[in-house]
Protein backbone atom coordinates (compact mmCIF):
# COMPACT_ATOMS: atom_id res chain seq x y z
CA UNK A 1 0.00 0.00 0.00
CA UNK A 2 1.27 3.33 -0.99
CA UNK A 3 2.06 5.99 1.67
CA UNK A 4 -0.78 8.15 0.23
CA UNK A 5 -3.78 5.13 0.17
CA UNK A 6 -2.20 4.41 4.12
CA UNK A 7 -2.22 8.42 4.89
CA UNK A 8 -5.90 8.33 3.54
CA UNK A 9 -6.78 5.01 5.43
CA UNK A 10 -5.38 6.71 8.93
CA UNK A 11 -7.70 10.24 8.56
CA UNK A 12 -10.81 8.17 7.33
CA UNK A 13 -9.97 5.76 11.20
CA UNK A 14 -9.39 9.60 12.90
CA UNK A 15 -12.40 10.87 11.76
CA UNK A 16 -14.64 7.95 12.59
CA UNK A 17 -13.58 7.64 15.75
CA UNK A 18 -13.27 11.59 16.04
CA UNK A 19 -17.13 11.27 15.86
CA UNK A 20 -17.53 9.40 18.94
CA UNK A 21 -16.23 12.56 20.94
CA UNK A 22 -19.32 14.47 20.10
CA UNK A 23 -20.71 12.48 22.36
CA UNK A 24 -24.62 11.49 22.60
CA UNK A 25 -26.08 14.75 24.04
CA UNK A 26 -29.02 15.85 21.57
CA UNK A 27 -29.36 19.76 20.89
CA UNK A 28 -32.45 20.08 22.32
CA UNK A 29 -31.05 18.61 25.75
CA UNK A 30 -28.34 21.30 25.58
CA UNK A 31 -28.38 24.54 28.41
CA UNK A 32 -28.42 27.74 27.28
CA UNK A 33 -25.89 29.25 30.32
CA UNK A 34 -22.63 27.57 28.86
CA UNK A 35 -21.70 27.54 32.86
CA UNK A 36 -24.72 25.15 33.65
CA UNK A 37 -23.91 23.13 30.32
CA UNK A 38 -20.13 22.60 31.11
CA UNK A 39 -21.40 21.46 34.97
CA UNK A 40 -23.66 19.14 33.55
CA UNK A 41 -21.30 18.16 31.22
CA UNK A 42 -18.71 17.11 34.33
CA UNK A 43 -21.64 15.76 36.18
CA UNK A 44 -22.76 13.41 32.96
CA UNK A 45 -19.50 12.22 32.64
CA UNK A 46 -19.56 10.90 36.07
CA UNK A 47 -22.29 8.71 35.64
CA UNK A 48 -22.80 5.09 34.45
CA UNK A 49 -25.61 4.36 31.77
CA UNK A 50 -27.30 1.72 33.19
CA UNK A 51 -27.95 0.30 29.85
CA UNK A 52 -24.13 0.46 28.34
CA UNK A 53 -22.96 -0.21 31.67
CA UNK A 54 -19.30 0.68 30.53
CA UNK A 55 -20.32 3.96 29.26
CA UNK A 56 -21.27 7.35 31.13
CA UNK A 57 -24.77 8.84 29.75
CA UNK A 58 -22.84 11.72 28.52
CA UNK A 59 -21.81 9.04 25.86
CA UNK A 60 -24.66 6.75 25.52
CA UNK A 61 -27.45 7.19 22.97
CA UNK A 62 -29.36 5.02 25.23
CA UNK A 63 -32.84 6.25 25.85
CA UNK A 64 -32.43 6.10 29.94
CA UNK A 65 -29.11 7.37 29.71
CA UNK A 66 -30.86 10.53 27.42
CA UNK A 67 -33.53 10.63 30.93
CA UNK A 68 -30.99 11.09 32.98
CA UNK A 69 -28.87 13.78 31.28
CA UNK A 70 -32.33 15.69 31.60
CA UNK A 71 -33.03 15.00 34.90
CA UNK A 72 -29.25 16.50 35.70
CA UNK A 73 -29.84 19.22 33.87
CA UNK A 74 -33.43 19.78 35.55
CA UNK A 75 -31.77 19.72 38.99
CA UNK A 76 -29.10 22.12 37.50
CA UNK A 77 -31.43 24.39 36.30
CA UNK A 78 -33.63 24.42 39.85
CA UNK A 79 -30.32 25.35 41.98
CA UNK A 80 -28.95 22.09 43.29
CA UNK A 81 -25.07 21.66 43.54
CA UNK A 82 -23.18 19.42 42.27
CA UNK A 83 -22.94 16.88 45.02
CA UNK A 84 -27.06 17.55 45.21
CA UNK A 85 -27.59 16.38 41.92
CA UNK A 86 -25.07 13.52 42.75
CA UNK A 87 -26.66 12.62 45.48
CA UNK A 88 -30.10 12.48 43.79
CA UNK A 89 -28.94 10.70 41.47
CA UNK A 90 -27.44 7.68 43.39
CA UNK A 91 -30.32 8.23 45.80
CA UNK A 92 -32.65 6.92 42.94
CA UNK A 93 -30.52 4.38 41.22
CA UNK A 94 -27.85 3.53 43.69
CA UNK A 95 -24.52 3.85 43.61
CA UNK A 96 -23.35 1.69 40.97
CA UNK A 97 -24.52 4.84 39.04
CA UNK A 98 -21.68 6.29 40.02
CA UNK A 99 -18.23 5.42 37.01
CA UNK A 100 -15.75 6.36 39.91
CA UNK A 101 -17.58 5.01 43.48
CA UNK A 102 -17.31 7.25 46.69
CA UNK A 103 -14.94 5.65 49.20
CA UNK A 104 -16.64 4.48 52.10
CA UNK A 105 -16.00 1.28 54.67
CA UNK A 106 -17.95 -0.88 52.14
CA UNK A 107 -15.80 -0.89 49.08
CA UNK A 108 -13.20 -0.16 51.87
CA UNK A 109 -13.84 -3.96 52.64
CA UNK A 110 -14.53 -5.23 49.18
CA UNK A 111 -11.15 -4.19 47.68
CA UNK A 112 -9.10 -5.65 50.83
CA UNK A 113 -10.77 -8.94 51.28
CA UNK A 114 -8.84 -10.44 48.26
CA UNK A 115 -5.72 -9.06 50.29
CA UNK A 116 -6.87 -10.33 53.47
CA UNK A 117 -7.84 -13.94 52.47
CA UNK A 118 -4.00 -13.71 50.70
CA UNK A 119 -2.42 -12.87 53.80
CA UNK A 120 -4.34 -15.58 56.13
CA UNK A 121 -4.07 -18.18 53.75
CA UNK A 122 -0.12 -17.21 53.70
CA UNK A 123 -0.48 -17.07 57.53
CA UNK A 124 -1.93 -20.39 57.15
CA UNK A 125 0.55 -22.45 55.16
CA UNK A 126 3.54 -20.86 57.26
CA UNK A 127 1.64 -22.21 60.90
CA UNK A 128 1.08 -25.51 59.01
CA UNK A 129 4.83 -25.97 57.69
CA UNK A 130 6.09 -24.48 61.42
CA UNK A 131 4.07 -27.51 62.93
CA UNK A 132 4.41 -30.28 60.90
CA UNK A 133 6.13 -33.01 63.15
CA UNK A 134 9.65 -34.25 61.99
CA UNK A 135 10.54 -37.71 62.84
CA UNK A 136 13.04 -37.77 65.62
CA UNK A 137 16.65 -38.66 64.45
CA UNK A 138 17.75 -39.70 68.23
CA UNK A 139 20.04 -42.56 69.12
CA UNK A 140 19.48 -46.26 68.21
CA UNK A 141 18.53 -48.03 71.40
CA UNK A 142 20.81 -51.36 72.16
CA UNK A 143 18.05 -53.70 70.73
CA UNK A 144 18.44 -51.91 67.40
CA UNK A 145 21.97 -51.40 67.12
CA UNK A 146 22.36 -54.91 67.49
CA UNK A 147 20.05 -55.91 64.68
CA UNK A 148 21.67 -53.38 62.25
CA UNK A 149 24.81 -55.07 62.78
CA UNK A 150 23.34 -58.31 62.70
CA UNK A 151 21.96 -57.19 59.36
CA UNK A 152 25.03 -55.14 58.13
CA UNK A 153 27.17 -58.22 58.93
CA UNK A 154 24.73 -60.38 56.75
CA UNK A 155 24.99 -58.62 54.02
CA UNK A 156 28.39 -58.98 53.51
Amino acid sequence: MSFGKTLACLVLLVALFAGHAARAVQPDEVLKDPALEERARRLSSELRCMVCQNQSIDDSDADLARDLRIVVRDRLTAGDTDAQVLDYVVSRYGEFVLLKPRFNLRNALLWSVPAILLLAGGFFLFVSARSRKRPATGELTEAESEALDRLLRDGE
